[in-house]
């Protein structure tokens, strides 16, 4: 064998073994004997902002919960009567009468028992009534009031616009006249509204006020009309 050829030989094996690529099972880094343990935290997702939105077209209505207090009540249905007068709806208020006491006219702030009543169906059909009624006596002359209902609404009911008055009060009498207003007694436990216009016309002074009372009594849980007093300066 040449020499030289030996020589290039014994080179190129010593540089093989230095670069660990002579053996046919090279070493190799150690692995440790532990197992390995993998942590994983579940990535934590941002907070999602929740929102709700209504359509400015939209309206949303709920229902109420808080009941009304017996003033709200009373007042709410005495607008109600007023409203069926002015209207002279007469099946609307007969509604609103009670069943078994009827509804009772009274034309001046003392309150009789002799006074016209009438029961709801009877008012339901009252302004069709030609029938002439006695409804007491007129302040000063003391002449008998015999009128139609008709006519009597005209003079003794409806005779200003009491859905519109200046004042309004709730079991407190606005309208003062020489007259005795018994309607408290008359119908005790009651709950009353007036409706007041203090005057018209100025030369007189005030004297030319009206007053409309409805009066409303409690059945169980339900408030019902049972008096329409009509009252103005009594002398």
């Amino acid at each position: 064998m040449n020499s030289k050829f030996v020589f290039i030989t014994l080179l190129l094996a010593s540089f093989l073994v230095g670069c660990n690529l002579a053996s046919p099972v090279a070493s190799s880094t150690p692995v440790p004997s532990d197992t390995p343990t993998l942590e994983f935290n579940q990535p934590t997702s941002p907070p999602v902002a929740i929102t709700t939105s209504v359509p400015p077209s939209t309206i949303v209505t709920l229902p109420c919960i808080t009941p009304l207090s017996v003033d709200q009540a009373i007042l709410q249905e005495a607008a109600e009567v007023v409203a069926a007068l002015k209207d002279k709806d007469m099946a609307a208020l007969s509604r609103l009468v009670h069943p078994q006491m009827g509804l009772r006219f009274s034309p001046y702030a003392a309150v009789k028992a002799s006074d016209q009543l009438f029961t709801p169906d009877r008012v339901a059909g009252l302004l069709a009534d030609n029938t002439t009624y006695t409804w007491g006596a007129y302040d000063g002359s003391s002449a008998t009031i015999e009128l139609t209902f008709a006519d009597y609404y005209a003079k003794f009911v409806y005779d200003e616009d009491f859905a519109n008055p200046p004042q309004l009060a709730l079991n407190h009498r606005l309208g003062v006249s020489t007259t005795l207003d018994n309607s408290t007694e008359f119908y005790p436990g009651s709950m009353i509204v007036e409706y007041y216009f203090p005057g018209f016309d100025p030369q007189y002074e005030g004297m030319d006020w009206r007053s409309l009372r409805l009066v409303f009594m409690q059945d169980e849980n339900t408030w019902y009309l049972v008096g329409i007093i009509h009252d103005q300066w009594t002398t």
